[in-house]
């Protein structure tokens, strides 16, 4: 079946397409590099001509939080009318675990909102929430950074490799839709300024992690289990130890 995804060439969306190709779909990557603007609208009916399903891992190119509701709030509704006149039968968007817990951050409002948008929206859907990825734990630690010290949370957080993140959307946008929340995580459990303290020293990096309950992981100050999935999280297989070991985690 034709699958279009929309952030196509992103870290999740590349991923995404060529696992859905690798099943045999037609995989489109949609983005305003193949002239596919969600925000105008622009090249939206032609790509979703004969589309099945769609799939959103879009993200704003600005993270003020103005700007980044407007982004989110247009691109979904326009998105969403677009599938409606082109007779889409699933809408697909990635999300994270626990959206809902995390509105101190204009960000994750504007994820908040998104959702809301899907949800009163006509088109059947699935939201896939998924944890942290591998992939950003130096940005996590960018993020936190004050001189040479890194200031975290202890929180617990189950983070996953990207390519089980795509793995996990790919299934979900193959499958019938369920209308409601699939979350995905990481296999392990870890407290979010251990990993980092350890990942540092792994890297020979001189910057020291401090804990600090009070400290802010975008935006937010988790409490222990904020950031943690359901018991009915669908697990990816990769460890971080695993992942540790690939190109993308030297890169």
């Amino acid at each position: 079946m034709k699958i279009v995804v929309i952030g196509g060439t992103g870290l999740i969306g590349s991923k995404v397409v060529r696992k859905l190709a690798e099943d045999g779909h037609d995989a489109v990557s949609a983005s305003p590099n193949s002239g596919v603007n969600t925000v105008t609208g622009e090249g939206l009916a032609e790509v979703l001509e004969g589309a099945e399903v769609v799939v959103d891992v879009s993200n704003a190119p600005d993270w003020d939080d103005d700007a980044v509701m407007d982004f989110f709030r247009t691109s979904t509704r326009n998105l969403l009318e677009a599938e409606a006149a082109a007779g889409v039968g699933h809408h697909v968007a990635l999300s994270a675990v626990g959206t809902q817990r995390l509105g101190e951050s204009g960000y994750f409002r504007a994820k908040i909102a998104q959702e809301d948008l899907i949800r009163g929206g006509s088109i059947p859907y699935s939201i896939v929430h998924a944890t942290q990825f591998f992939e950003f734990i130096k940005s996590i630690a960018a993020a936190a950074t004050d001189g040479n010290e890194v200031h975290l949370p202890p929180a617990l957080f189950q983070p996953m490799a990207a390519d089980d993140v795509a793995g996990g959307v790919a299934r979900v946008a193959e499958d019938s839709p369920v209308n409601g929340i699939v979350e995905i995580a990481g296999p392990e459990q870890f407290r979010l300024d251990e990993l980092i303290r350890s990942v540092l020293k792994e890297r020979n990096d001189p910057r020291e992690v401090v804990t600090d309950p009070k400290a802010s992981y975008y935006g937010i100050t988790p409490q222990e289990r904020t950031l943690l999935p359901g018991d009915d999280a669908q697990i990816g297989g990769t460890s971080y130890e695993e992942w540790s070991k690939q190109p993308a985690a030297a890169a």
